[in-house]
């Protein structure tokens, strides 16, 4: 969808200015992400990988609600929300050797980004691997 703007049509882009890529069939965030996704799968191919998985989510977290309501025929509703759970969604996840290795393809430290990565730390005893 074009934009007018200053007399000229232009795309719309990404916050941060990345532009969506597709490697077999799926849609990624930015061109590296997808480049990061292809040297995965070959090194998956040749054995020296395991279990490659994408947007694996960690609850950092819960959510935050009221206590349940229990109805007077015993039915039980749950409580209102109060504050939605805090989670952060690795690109890739896989192991090497029995260990897992949680990665992160970045092109800019959000400083969303650096608190949920010390959240991950702190709560999960996960480092994020930024590649």
């Amino acid at each position: 969808m074009a934009q007018y703007y200053k007399g000229k049509t232009r795309k719309p882009s990404s916050k941060y200015h990345a532009t969506k890529a597709k490697t077999d069939g799926i849609v990624f965030d930015s061109k590296r992400e997808a480049e990061r996704y292809k040297e995965l799968r070959i090194l998956e191919k040749a054995g020296k990988i395991s279990d490659l998985k994408r947007q694996v989510k960690y609850i950092l977290i819960p959510a935050q609600r009221e206590p349940d309501i229990v109805g007077p025929k015993g039915g039980v509703k749950p409580g209102r929300l109060l504050e939605h759970e805090w989670s952060y969604y690795a690109d890739f996840v896989y192991n090497v050797d029995g260990y897992t290795v949680v990665e992160d393809v970045k092109g800019m430290r959000t400083p969303e980004y650096i608190s949920k990565r010390k959240a991950m730390l702190w709560f999960h005893g996960i480092r994020i691997k930024e590649v």
